[in-house]
């Protein structure tokens, strides 16, 4: 798909504790430092992050390995969202993220590729140590 927004990123954790760190409502808004987040752990249960300026659901969460989720940021035209997806894996005891985001309007891909860097990558990297 043209309009994806592909990275690929390592961490210095188990796939179970980076999946954990994106999971859990307290360590989402911990290392995002802007604000708080409410994050179902349930397949079909919606989540917020960035004090409510993210919103969505989740479509497909396997437990240390995957999430996928419609996003979408508050201020987009009703009815509009995004899929996202995680995908962990095991890389020598570290984790190798590999993230997709279609579906995103195209005016706003650019400043979401540099937000994802900016807002999770790089204080999830030191987050985790």
């Amino acid at each position: 798909m043209s309009d994806a927004i592909h990275q690929e990123v390592t961490f210095n954790a188990t796939p179970s504790r980076v999946y954990a760190a994106l999971m859990d409502s307290g360590e989402h808004a911990t290392f995002t430092a802007n604000g708080a987040a409410e994050i179902s752990r349930d397949a079909g249960g919606a989540f917020s992050a960035h004090g409510g300026e993210i919103v969505g659901r989740n479509i497909e969460l396997v437990p240390d390995r995957r999430i996928v989720q419609a996003w979408r940021v508050k201020h987009w035209p009703e009815g509009v969202y995004s899929v996202i997806r995680f995908e962990l894996e095991d890389d020598n005891g570290g984790t190798r993220l590999v993230f997709d985001h279609w579906g995103a309007p195209e005016e706003q891909r650019e400043h979401l590729a540099e937000g994802w860097k900016q807002r999770y990558w790089e204080p999830l990297q030191r987050y985790l140590g």
